[in-house]
């Protein structure tokens, strides 16, 4: 109990410390790439594998550290748009950030879908996009919607009843970051903490018995809040399974910097 909640005050801390570095919400201006390699997008930092084609049409992205923020950035969505009046439309595209771009010439670094996305409907418009490389662009966070959708938990491979669970969270919406995660066997009150092993997935060696429940700690407002999930893998629970988590997250965190203009572009 004692270590769980030195957790969530290091988590606390984290949250004021990176809505300080910087404005997600706000309007940045920077460059874009793609990725030429399709084998490059199941191969991201997050550890979503093969799955991460799958999420929003594939429509994903390597992020710069100051958005990927060792992990906590991924399942991110950024809305993106380029500057060519000639090429691209004003609406562009919505991606979801499930890499690392350790590339210091672009901000981003689109899967190839996104990237032609960002086109005017015009026939060609797309292709004349990947012939440019790399393009001017200007991009803001959005909150993830997936509808009616919950959040799921999906049980990694390298899990090991009875003394070691890796996990990663699917779906999840909003605009908000998970900081920190508890689990407790379903009806106790002997809660341990999970810890970040890398990109989107979470660890524990002290893996309670039985069914299993979750809180999450996320960023909200201008605080944290804990969203609650009272029931989510059973007793037999699987490596390589995937679990509803019956809850979704809606929240926008709101970061302590300038004002700035954050509407959804249309």
């Amino acid at each position: 109990m004692g270590g769980s909640i030195l957790f969530l005050l290091l988590a606390v801390v984290f949250l004021f410390s990176s809505s300080a570095d910087a404005c997600d919400r706000c309007l940045h201006h920077s460059k874009a790439s793609y990725f030429s390699s399709a084998s490059a997008l199941s191969s991201g930092a997050c550890a979503y594998g093969s799955m991460a084609t799958g999420f929003f049409a594939g429509h994903i992205a390597a992020a710069m550290p100051s958005i990927y923020k060792d992990g906590a950035g991924c399942g991110a969505c950024f809305q993106v748009r380029c500057k060519n009046p000639t090429l691209c439309s004003s609406k562009g595209t919505t991606v979801m950030v499930t890499d690392l771009n350790k590339r210091n010439q672009t901000d981003l670094v689109l899967s190839s879908r996104a990237f032609r996305a960002m086109a005017k409907p015009v026939v060609g418009a797309d292709t004349d996009l990947l012939k440019q490389g790399i393009l001017d662009i200007e991009y803001q966070r959005v909150p993830c919607d997936y509808g009616n959708k919950k959040m799921s938990v999906r049980v990694e491979e390298s899990s090991k009843k009875p003394n070691y669970l890796a996990i990663k969270l699917l779906y999840q919406g909003g605009q908000t970051e998970v900081v920190a995660i508890d689990i407790a066997q379903v009806g106790s009150s002997h809660w341990s903490y999970m810890t970040r092993s890398h990109g989107a997935v979470w660890v524990t060696d002290k893996v309670p018995t039985g069914a299993l429940q979750f809180k999450f700690v996320v960023t909200a407002g201008y605080d944290g809040k804990m969203v609650w999930s009272q029931r989510v893998l059973p007793s037999n629970w699987e490596a390589g399974k995937t679990y509803d988590a019956g809850v979704q997250i809606t929240d926008i965190a709101q970061e302590g910097c300038d004002p700035c203009d954050h509407h959804i572009w249309t």
